[in-house]
């Protein structure tokens, strides 16, 4: 199943708002977009997951990936905005909800 990614700026970060599964076939086009949201030099990104049913290892290398590059280069964490069960659940289980900033609405991620 493709996703979709549809980039939003807001004021002090950009939006990436994903839909679908992100899994091994999906993951290159989210890695593709957040990079390029990388290189054009944002320094607050929030991953919009609302749309998100389903999160394989695949998706959360490339979150990891983003993250690295974002904090490597002074910019904040990576939020994200997710209230699917099978999402959080993969989240908390790899510990990565301790290491994104992790909300269940964009508004509360703009807000963090």
């Amino acid at each position: 199943m493709p996703i979709t990614v549809e980039i939003e700026e807001h004021p002090g970060a950009v939006v990436l708002m994903v839909s679908g599964e992100v899994d091994i076939r999906s993951a290159p086009e989210l890695r593709d977009r957040l990079a390029a949201v990388l290189a054009g030099g944002a320094d607050r990104v929030v991953l919009d997951l609302l749309g998100v049913p389903f999160l394989d290892s695949t998706g959360l290398s490339v979150m990891v990936a983003a993250h690295k590059r974002l904090v490597q280069r002074g910019g904040k964490e990576l939020g994200v905005v997710a209230t699917a069960a099978p999402v959080l659940r993969v989240l908390t289980v790899t510990g990565l909800a301790r290491v994104f900033s992790v909300h269940a609405t964009l508004d509360a991620a703009l807000a963090s």
